[in-house]
């Protein structure tokens, strides 16, 4: 037995119309993604979040090399926990002081 053709004839009209909605529901979303939240580097765009989670990576390395000169290095924990923990809420805290939208 063939298949059905994915559009029967009778259900033409009805199929444009979904098609024609379809088509604007999809662009009232993706309006919210005019403006890419990006920076300019010699003349190369990189978007924000990069920046941030280089900046959560130095932070955590920073705060790390404190603490083991301070000896309190047992503090952290469990390190494959606590150091990817404190990148991103560095990463995340970098965001929100420097990138408001």
């Amino acid at each position: 037995m063939p298949l059905a053709p994915l559009f029967a004839p009778s259900a033409k009209g009805r199929s444009s119309k979904h098609a024609i909605g379809a088509a604007a529901i999809a662009a009232i979303l993706l309006s919210g993604c005019v403006n890419s939240p990006s920076i300019n580097v010699l003349g190369a765009y990189f978007p924000d979040w990069l920046f941030c989670i280089v900046a959560g990576v130095v932070l955590t390395v920073v705060i790390h090399v404190i603490l083991k000169r301070l000896q309190a290095d047992h503090l952290m924990g469990p390190s494959a926990v606590v150091i990817p923990t404190l990148v991103v809420f560095l990463s995340l805290a970098v965001w929100l002081i420097l990138f408001q939208h």
